[in-house]
């Protein structure tokens, strides 16, 4: 009997590699990259918001202190008499002193309001001397509150000047008139002041925040890469260990297959021969004595064949799975039962996988050779990217799993838990008179087709753990 070489790599690709390694590694860092930059456009668009907003003030405060300059120093001194009673040439001097204020600080509009509401001076000729309403902040500056610069559109006609401004950077401040009278000063700038240095706080301070936050990122980075591939490691060493114990298993099992030919097998063979031998010199009264014991011995030598072709699986690395799978269709045939193989052109299977899905169809044809009454078999292999699935339905007897496993189930259950440490799942359906189902998948679930057959009461949802024969799920280590 020749050993399989299973450790000779031919039709399968190996699970590991180094292009895989780095390349696992690799997805891992770009996506700690890209949730990092997830990360920093959350964190920066709240706090460019803030400098925004900041900024805005900041520049809102200078527009309140260059009008309360302008308040001070160019107008109270010509706040005599002769303007407030609206005297053409004390407003001349006063307009040819704001001019330059017009021209090169970008102020749009001047008012000085009395406490009566009239208007007491304005860039606009046709104002001065009217009547209005007072605007509030006009009355809060009257009254001594203190009231801040702000910048909205403004709709008034009298303020605006019936010309549709945009936002304008309105300012109210306080006067007194040498004769103690007090007016409240209304100027307008421009918004361009304001957003240019929005604009410039920005630019000045978004190098420095952004910098920080990269350093912060690549910090990070380095423990992220060493960490991926300390798991990459980690992996590769559990894959290493699982390889390990299915070539064991499958070492050991081939040790008794030997054991038992070479010894058990051929002494039996030996004694039967000798059973036959003596039966010929026996009286005939004791010939059917000796012919129902050698009849008994052929048949366990024959049972014991059959064990030691079940323990000695073929070569994988020479038949291939298909023509692995094949070879367990003939022991049905003996029985009477038709093995329908259903299999891709071709397999893109590793070694480990193949090894796999080959015992666990072992297991389950040999537990329907033995215990199903089956007429049909069903054995359906299927890819989809990194999903593979092999199913296996019988039409035979099946059994109610509320009952818990029949006999003969025990093999299942211990490749579900090296199925379940080489990260797949394997599922046990069945129901008195449906048949019996066994499912082993490895990655996402593949579609329902080839479902039809599977008893509707107990197949319910595919978890991605594993299940106990009674369908219960089980967490895959």
């Amino acid at each position: 009997m020749a050993r399989p070489s299973f450790l000779k790599p031919v039709l399968f690709h190996p699970i590991e590699s180094p292009q895989a390694e780095r390349s696992e590694v690799f997805n891992a860092v770009r996506q700690f990259l890209v949730m990092g930059l997830v990360a920093l456009v959350v964190v920066t668009t709240p706090v460019g918001f803030w400098i925004w907003s900041e900024a805005e003030g900041h520049a809102l405060e200078n527009s309140q202190q260059a009008t309360e300059n302008l308040a001070q120093n160019i107008v109270a001194p010509l706040l005599d008499e002769a303007l407030l009673a609206g005297d053409p040439a004390a407003i001349a001097r006063l307009d040819e002193r704001l001019r330059p204020w017009v021209v090169e600080r970008s102020v749009f509009e001047i008012r000085l309001w009395d406490s009566e509401g009239r208007m007491v001076y304005s860039d606009d000729e046709k104002l001065i001397g009217q009547k209005f309403d007072l605007p509030h902040e006009a009355t809060d500056v009257l009254a001594g509150r203190e009231i801040k610069a702000t910048l909205e559109v403004q709709a008034d006609e009298v303020q605006a000047g019936g010309v549709d401004t945009g936002e304008l950077v309105e300012v109210y401040v306080p006067v007194t008139a040498p004769n103690g009278e007090r007016l409240a000063f209304e100027a307008y700038y421009d918004d361009d002041a304001v957003r240019q240095e929005q604009v410039a706080v920005l630019v000045d301070m978004a190098p420095a925040f952004l910098l920080g936050l990269g350093v912060l990122q690549l910090a990070q980075l380095l423990p992220a890469v060493r960490l991926a591939r300390r798991i990459q490691a980690y992996e590769a060493g559990r894959t290493r260990l699982l390889r390990r114990a299915i070539e064991a298993s499958e070492l050991e099992r081939q040790r008794i297959a030997r054991d038992l030919h070479d010894e058990v097998i051929q002494d039996l063979s030996g004694l039967s021969y000798m059973l036959e031998s003596e039966e010929m010199h026996r009286p005939v009264g004791q010939r059917q004595l000796f012919a129902d014991a050698r009849r008994i011995l052929q048949d366990n030598v024959r049972n014991l064949r059959a064990m030691t072709s079940e323990l000695y699986p073929p070569d994988l690395n020479r038949l291939g799975l298909r023509g692995a799978l094949a070879r367990l269709g003939d022991p049905l045939e003996e029985r009477g039962i038709s093995l329908t193989l259903e299999l891709p052109p071709r397999c893109e299977l590793d070694r480990d996988r193949a090894t796999l899905f080959y015992r666990v169809a072992r297991e389950a044809l040999a537990n329907t050779a033995k215990h199903s009454k089956a007429t049909t078999v069903e054995l359906r292999l299927r890819q989809e990217g990194p999903s593979s699935e092999i199913r296996i339905h019988d039409d035979g007897c099946g059994f109610d799993q509320s009952l818990g496993s029949p006999d003969g189930h025990f093999g299942l259950r211990i490749m579900r838990d090296t199925i379940g440490e080489a990260g797949g799942s394997l599922q046990v359906m069945s129901g008195p008179g449906q048949g019996t189902t066994v499912i082993a998948r490895f990655g996402p679930r593949i579609g329902t087709e080839g479902m039809e057959g599977v008893p509707r009461a107990v197949s319910g949802p595919v978890s991605d753990g594993v299940t106990d024969e009674a369908g219960i799920p089980q967490p895959v280590p």
